[in-house]
């Protein structure tokens, strides 16, 4: 089983995926918001991305 936590995100094609890495960068005093641009392994290219609210049923 694999030891890092992994995040699940839509990017902005609306491609939906698990990543390793999701960093949360600051800038400045406040934060840069929720999405990052992370590279899409369905459409190959850097695309920003956030994480999906995955809901309980």
């Amino acid at each position: 089983m694999d030891s890092m936590e992994r995040t699940v995100v839509r990017c902005a094609e609306g491609h939906v995926f698990a990543t390793a890495s999701f960093p949360m960068q600051q800038l400045g005093s406040g934060r840069i918001g929720p999405g990052r641009l992370i590279r899409c392994p369905r459409c190959a290219r850097l695309r920003h991305a956030v994480p999906v609210v995955l809901e309980q049923r």
